[in-house]
């Protein structure tokens, strides 16, 4: 019988064996996408990310007969605790073999951690914000992953299944065939919109030129804060600080095209935005976790040529949400994608009860393609199961 045994982990050297696990399990696979180290390790470091100030992370490696077999991360989330009225410990970077007693091992860490906090139930695969990947792939498993995907075996499922788990909510993904000429009734409605209520677009290469990276930071940060106010009611979300906002700037500038990107503005504030940003996929897969060497020229070309692109999130102020700002957003970012020779956009994951996103693209010849699940544990039904 194989030996199987969990270790807590937190030195730098078996947190890179713990992002590492992923890259090894996904080598040459042809759809999945596997995360820069550089990226995984300030995630989990509590000097970097500002979300440790009202998080717990614990870390764990299962190894079976002396090889690691799989690991897990657990998330106690206080600030989304506290404003849902909840008691949950999140899970994230669940990965393992096709061994489901692996399995049950990781997850029966999660189950004593939890128990001594106090904690009802264990859900995932969530991480520190609604900025993170989020949902295990239960659908379209032969499609690419996007950036901000997760992207799992289908063996994952079963071994959720096993453990009793129950939909907790789900995330669809779309790809959007862009078309081949401007769509002119979007433009005349978006002129309509802007006209009507006062909306300017930002120019974002005039920003760059007059500006640079300064400028274009501080708008960024006010695209945050539009998200942070729209997506503060969707499941599972909770609120970014300044600290939080600045990161997730200085990792969006790595992939800004002025292109695919807009904001609207009204009296000088954003009041709605959209952004998108290169396929990276064949990045992250020659770069196996590393960007240089192998990643550089898969980068340059993802950059310079683009033929899919990625839709990161669209937010709009409550006060604005039914007044047709996103409209000028669809407009500005498909002609984006037209001057570019983008051929197809795909939408990160969006709630499946979330129809005023979905409806965006409902004019257009697009496809559900994928479908990620947030799983549900009961605390106590679980620990009698992994007994």
């Amino acid at each position: 019988m194989a030996d199987i045994q969990v270790r807590e982990i937190s030195s730098l050297r078996d947190k890179k064996r713990f992002f590492r696990f992923y890259v090894e399990l996904y080598r040459n696979h042809p759809h999945a996408a596997p995360n820069l180290y550089s990226d995984e390790l300030a995630e989990f470091d509590p000097e970097v990310n500002d979300a440790f100030r009202f998080c717990k992370c614990k870390m764990f490696l299962a190894y079976k007969d002396g090889k690691i077999a799989g690991r897990v991360a657990g998330i106690l989330h206080d600030g989304v605790n506290q404003k849902n009225n909840v008691k949950q410990l999140r899970f994230t970077r669940f990965d393992v073999v096709d061994d489901f007693e692996v399995t049950k091992a990781l997850f029966g860490q999660l189950v004593k951690w939890a128990k001594a906090e106090g904690m009802e139930e264990i859900i995932g695969p969530m991480s520190f914000s609604d900025l993170n990947e989020e949902g295990m792939l239960i659908d379209g498993f032969d499609k690419d992953s996007t950036y901000i995907e997760i992207y799992n075996y289908p063996y994952y499922v079963e071994h959720m299944q096993k453990l009793g788990a129950h939909k907790v909510v789900d995330w669809n993904c779309y790809v959007v065939k862009v078309p081949q000429n401007y769509d002119e009734r979007l433009t005349r409605i978006a002129n309509h919109v802007a006209k009507r209520n006062g909306y300017e677009v930002a120019d974002l290469h005039a920003l760059m030129k007059e500006r640079g990276k300064k400028g274009l930071k501080e708008l960024m940060m006010k695209c945050l804060t539009v998200l942070d106010v729209s997506f503060a009611d969707l499941y599972g979300t909770s609120p970014l600080n300044e600290k939080q906002k600045a990161r997730e700037v200085e990792t969006l500038l790595q992939v800004f095209l002025p292109e695919l990107a807009c904001a609207v503005l009204k009296d000088g504030e954003v009041v709605c935005y959209g952004f998108c940003m290169p396929s990276m996929l064949k990045v992250m897969q020659k770069a196996k976790g590393n960007l240089i060497p192998c990643g550089i020229i898969p980068y340059i070309q993802a950059m310079s040529k683009p033929v899919v692109a990625d839709m990161m999130s669209v937010g709009v102020m409550p006060e604005h949400k039914n007044l047709g700002a996103v409209s000028i957003v669809m407009d500005e970012i498909l002609r984006g994608c037209i001057k570019l020779g983008v051929k197809y956009l795909e939408t990160g994951p969006e709630l499946e009860e979330n129809h005023s996103v979905q409806n965006l693209w409902k004019n257009y010849d697009r496809q559900l393609v994928k479908r990620h699940r947030c799983w549900g544990m009961n605390v106590a039904e679980l620990e009698k199961l992994l007994k």
